[in-house]
């Protein structure tokens, strides 16, 4: 059957404006096999975006709360986060990824993947969207196609992503883009998902497909997120270019009339989020970033997202003032997975004590409940999230849509570990800068894993979504810090340092410090203390900054305590960085910042005979 054949008149003209035989025939191939009762084309029309939203209402997949604006979605109880085992990379016979990716035959996947999604959509309307990755007319950005049967899916993009449809249109069929197709399958009386043993997340590289069934969580189902970014991978590496799992935000020194762009990427409970919002910055993006060598050989970035998919827990009146503001005032914005109780929404560490009872992702709450197994329902689970636009943020960044990106000056690899690395210090050069990346580590918590202490690795916080092997995304780090006059100076934070007494060593709010002395690095105002790890900041310049921005005396023990060289935590994360690349075939520079930092450790050992080095030794 033709696309004309199945989609009614008013739906067609649509489609045909955009001039595109290959949008065409994916269109048509996929209403083919999932079988919808009705076909939905929607355009950047306000009217068109409006009506999705009052779908989803309409369709019980979202609820109405009692302020303007917000709703809730409950995601079923298994359907709670991305599901790692089931999302597989399709690869071609010969292809080699790195053992940490999760792959699968493409032959095997697609013929799966099209058996499980036969079907699927009957008695449901297919939607049909079109998105833009990244500010409109911009060279760094990729557009999207969205086939989903869930109002819901639809309406969480529309708030996340620029509409796209006019992109499509003014391209027409020289437009190059991602698909993603969505099901959410057959759902139960709630609206939740039945058959989450068939719960499938395949990335066809080769395809530039994403195929995501049998799920709502917007991690799996949202194919615009991270399930876009590992196709962008692909392409970055492919094309020179870096697509990362990095926030974008402006850095704005007090009494100086400048910005300074940064790009940050932190692993999960390390401080990404709480680094983007710092009071008096602005923030571009909190999530991913397309990085490009622009025309003066400087590093630009985008955010490809308008919008935030954020984890809700813990944010509060002290610790997140601007996006707690948006949570409870009126604006349209999608809570999930929290608590509802008389049409008040309720989450983890809010800073209020919640209701005994309500309404939460496992249905009817009450405290004291327990699962089928017997543990603890918590009021609202520990990954529920909101979803809305940046705009709704007062610290929005001017140049969010700007579609010649901003100028990156600075990178942050945010790490957390209690006993090894410093709160701040400054690469000694750009490959220094992708060690850093490649070794970035993480040390887990009791209260998220169950394993406290346990250090994970994440290159470049992208692990979970690199498709390309190792050796290929550092070699191109390598390469994009060649191409340019003057590389982005790198830096590498820990705000989790503690100490002898278990405490932490650093304040939530001296992040701020932090990030002030790495912009004054970067226009030259500051000098540093140069050691094998890394430039240190001079004791009198953090003093200087504390004074000015936080209001706050900063004491020498203290940063005697912060900064010390720690030389035997140090080596061990040497060895453990090593075993962990010890079956990838790492690049040259790489393999030097191994050896020339191991040999520059040993040798400050032997020349102070401690394990620990005074900063001030150093000067």
């Amino acid at each position: 059957m033709t696309l004309f054949e199945l989609i009614p008149e008013e739906e067609q003209r649509k489609i045909r404006a955009l001039h595109n035989p290959c949008l065409e025939a994916i269109i048509t191939e996929y209403v083919n096999l999932c079988q919808p009762a009705a076909v939905k084309v929607v355009t950047d029309d306000s009217q068109d975006i409006a009506a999705i939203r009052q779908l989803a209402l309409v369709n019980g997949e979202e609820q109405v709360l009692k302020l303007q604006g917000h709703t809730v979605h409950f995601d079923g109880y298994n359907d709670q986060g991305r599901d790692k085992e089931n999302t597989r990379v399709l690869i071609s016979q010969g292809q080699i990824l790195s053992r940490h990716i999760n792959s699968l035959d493409r032959e095997a996947g697609l013929a799966e993947i099209r058996e499980l999604m036969a079907g699927i959509m009957r008695g449901k309307t297919l939607f049909v969207r079109f998105y833009c990755l990244g500010p409109r007319r911009s060279d760094f950005s990729i557009l999207a196609l969205q086939l989903t049967d869930s109002a819901y899916v639809a309406h969480s993009e529309d708030l996340l992503y620029r509409p796209g449809y006019e992109e499509f249109k003014r391209l027409g069929e020289k437009a190059q883009f991602f698909h993603f197709i969505h099901a959410a399958g057959e759902l139960d009386e709630h609206n939740n998902v039945k058959n989450i043993d068939k719960r499938r997340i395949y990335i066809d590289i080769e395809g530039q497909r994403v195929f995501s069934i049998n799920n709502q969580y917007a991690g799996n189902s949202v194919g615009l997120k991270k399930l876009a970014l590992r196709l962008a991978i692909h392409q970055a590496n492919q094309s020179d270019w870096l697509a990362e799992h990095m926030f974008i935000m402006g850095v704005n020194p007090p009494g100086k009339a400048r910005t300074t762009y940064f790009a940050g990427a932190f692993p999960s409970a390390c401080g990404k989020t709480s680094t983007a919002m710092i009071p008096g910055q602005t923030i571009v993006g909190d999530d991913i970033a397309y990085l490009r060598v622009w025309q003066d050989d400087s590093a630009h970035a985008v955010n490809i997202e308008s919008g935030i998919f954020g984890i809700i827990t813990d944010v509060n009146p002290i610790d997140d003032p601007l996006i707690y503001e948006c949570l409870t005032t009126p604006r349209e914005l999608i809570f999930s997975n929290i608590l509802i109780h008389k049409g008040q929404p309720y989450w983890q560490g809010m800073g209020i004590e919640p209701p005994k009872e309500g309404i939460n992702f496992s249905g009817k709450w009450y405290q004291g409940k327990v699962d089928a197994q017997g543990k603890p329902i918590p009021c609202a689970h520990k990954n529920a999230r909101y979803t809305m636009r940046l705009s709704e943020l007062s610290n929005v960044d001017p140049n969010l849509d700007n579609p010649n990106g901003v100028q990156i000056d600075a990178i942050i690899y945010g790490g957390r570990d209690s006993d090894t690395n410093v709160p701040i210090l400054q690469a000694l050069n750009w490959a220094h800068g992708v060690f850093y990346g490649a070794t970035l580590e993480s040390e887990t918590t009791a209260a998220t894993l169950g394993q406290e202490g346990k250090r994970v690795f994440s290159p470049m916080a992208n692990l979970d979504f690199i498709v390309v092997p190792l050796r290929i995304y550092f070699q191109n780090h390598l390469r994009f810090g060649e191409r340019l006059r003057r590389p982005p100076l790198v830096f590498q934070t820990n705000y989790f340092l503690r100490g002898t007494d278990g405490n932490f060593l650093c304040d939530k709010i001296d992040k701020k410090v932090w990030i002030l002395w790495a912009e004054g690095r970067v226009h030259g105002e500051y000098t540093a203390i140069p050691t094998p790890i890394g430039y240190l900041p001079h004791y009198s310049d953090l003093a200087r900054i504390f004074r000015i921005a936080l209001s706050k005396e900063y004491r020498e023990e203290d940063y005697i305590q912060q900064f010390s060289i720690r030389i035997p935590q140090l080596l061990a994360k040497l060895e453990r960085a090593e075993q962990f690349y010890r079956h990838e075939q790492l690049p040259e520079p790489l393999l030097n910042q191994f050896r020339r930092q191991r040999q520059e450790l040993e040798a400050l050992h032997q020349k102070y005979q401690s394990d620990l080095v005074n900063p001030f030794d150093l000067i």
